[in-house]
């Protein structure tokens, strides 16, 4: 018996699989029960932008899409655990979650605190999760992705009923504002997802995710790691920051989610009308379009936040969710993709499992906490 389990565990539960633990206990799928959010307070709009570099609202607007961006100052607060300890904060009070059930925190960032300790551990240190371990992962924008499914692989496998999946970057630490093409790009922010294991039909049902290790030329951080350490030299020529080759990034970012999202939407039988909500990286408004148009998904069925949350890296797809969380009903059918650098990307097919109306209330912590809601937030935006 243990010999077969040991196997089952490693093989994981996909689609058409077998699975001795499926067999014996029914299947065990991994559902979003809550979500959580934070951006910094301070705004960086692009009127203020255009003082710092040579660009205008105009130009951004009709490159990237991006309006506004949040940016954490240091008066207000340091480092990613920052973000994302709010974020956190903000999950459990929604869900009322008990902390000593939380099991897991698995973070995927682009902009940890340190090279170690790992920021996963600063979130439990702060929020004390006294009985969860945890980890960091890396994907760049497509981390989030990868996160989820493995955080729902550690459910599947019966070991664990409740973890805490985050997702967000400051990306204001790797960004060069003397760099016109990206530093508009940029904004900081977090999100995470509560994900608990469940008999019923909903949760994450399928991931197609790869990596063709052909990027780095194209979008990269060249100093700050083994390969290139720290020094006088990497500082005074600015390679601690995002390099990005647009105009290949873009090419690749639309063939590769949208085949991505294909295959996915392919394999479970999906069609456009199944499918309530496509959940896109926010790199770019002309990505979300252009692959929303190849799969041939109307604009009113993406989600789209860019224009005020800018490209937050691992934290624009639970952001996303943050924001359309009242729109949400359960059994929506959700299809999630994103592309980032390496070059990594793929697509997540999930049924979601509550009506978010219930949590339609909840303050949205954007300029401090308690003090807007959703709605007013929208309005302010003119939504």
């Amino acid at each position: 018996m243990s010999i077969l389990w040991l196997l089952s565990w490693q093989g994981g539960y996909r689609k058409g699989s077998s699975n001795l633990k499926t067999s014996l206990m029914g299947k065990i799928n991994a559902v979003i029960t809550g979500v959580g959010g934070w951006v910094p307070t301070y705004i960086l709009d692009n009127e203020e932008m255009s003082t710092i570099v040579d660009t205008s609202d105009e130009w951004i607007m009709e490159r990237i899409g991006v309006k506004t961006r949040h940016i954490l100052k240091p008066e207000e607060g340091v480092g990613t655990s920052f973000i994302m300890t709010k974020a956190v904060k903000q999950l459990l009070d929604k869900t009322g979650a008990d902390p000593d059930s939380i099991e897991a925190v698995i973070v995927a960032t682009t902009t940890p605190d340190y090279h170690f300790p790992s920021t996963a551990s600063l979130i439990i240190g702060n929020l004390g999760l006294n009985n969860a371990f945890g980890f960091d992962m890396e994907a760049a924008c497509a981390g989030f992705l990868y996160a989820m499914e493995t955080g729902a692989g550690f459910i599947r496998s019966g070991l664990y009923k409740r973890i805490i999946i985050c997702g967000g970057d400051q990306m204001s630490s790797m960004t060069n504002y003397q760099d016109r093409n990206t530093c508009p790009i940029f904004g900081d922010g977090a999100a995470c997802v509560m994900m608990e294991a469940t008999e019923e039909e909903y949760g994450l049902m399928d991931s197609y995710l790869r990596v063709d290790g052909k990027g780095y030329e194209h979008l990269h951080m060249a100093a700050g790691g083994s390969a290139n350490m720290p020094s006088h030299d990497t500082i005074d020529q600015r390679l601690h920051y995002v390099y990005q080759e647009g105009r290949t990034v873009f090419k690749h970012a639309v063939t590769n989610m949208s085949n991505a999202v294909e295959l996915v939407a392919k394999r479970n039988n999906l069609t456009n009308n199944d499918i309530a909500w496509v959940v896109p990286h926010q790199a770019n408004v002309r990505i979300e379009s252009a692959v929303a148009r190849r799969i041939g998904v109307s604009e009113d069925h993406v989600m789209i936040n860019v224009d005020h949350m800018a490209n937050t890296s691992g934290g624009t797809l639970p952001l996303c969710l943050w924001e359309y969380e009242p729109q949400l009903k359960k059994g929506d059918k959700l299809i999630f993709t994103a592309f980032g650098a390496g070059f990594s990307w793929g697509a997540s097919y999930m049924i979601w499992g509550y009506d978010g109306s219930k949590f339609a209330d909840t303050p949205a912590e954007f300029y401090k906490e308690g003090a807007i809601s959703r709605d007013e937030w929208y309005a302010k935006r003119g939504k």
